[in-house]
């Protein structure tokens, strides 16, 4: 047997690694109207009304409510889209994007 007729397999251990995570955390203040507050969770979210509102309830009430956790770029971009919409209507919402503590 020539060294032409040798065939060598090689083994690749890829191991995935799910991204990290991140909260989209809204923070509560005296201006930003609740309907608003709603009607941004339903567009950017995707939550139907009635969750919506019971999130925007439990921001009123505690200061501030995580309204989803996802992936960096995607948390960072509904953040921005959001603050964008919240200004443009003259409203002062924050958003805060924070990492997720794994467990």
């Amino acid at each position: 047997m020539s060294q032409a007729d040798t065939q060598t397999q090689t083994r690749t251990n890829i191991k995935l690694v799910e991204p990290p995570m991140f909260k989209v955390i809204y923070i509560n203040d005296n201006q930003t109207a609740m309907d608003f507050v709603v009607t941004s969770l339903i567009d950017f979210f995707d939550y139907s009304a009635e969750t919506a509102e019971r999130i925007t309830l439990d921001i009123h009430e505690n200061g501030q409510a995580i309204v989803a956790v996802m992936p960096y770029e995607l948390a960072e971009q509904k953040g921005t889209e959001v603050t964008t919409s919240a200004r443009s209507k003259g409203y002062p919402l924050q958003v805060k994007v924070e990492p997720e503590e794994v467990s």
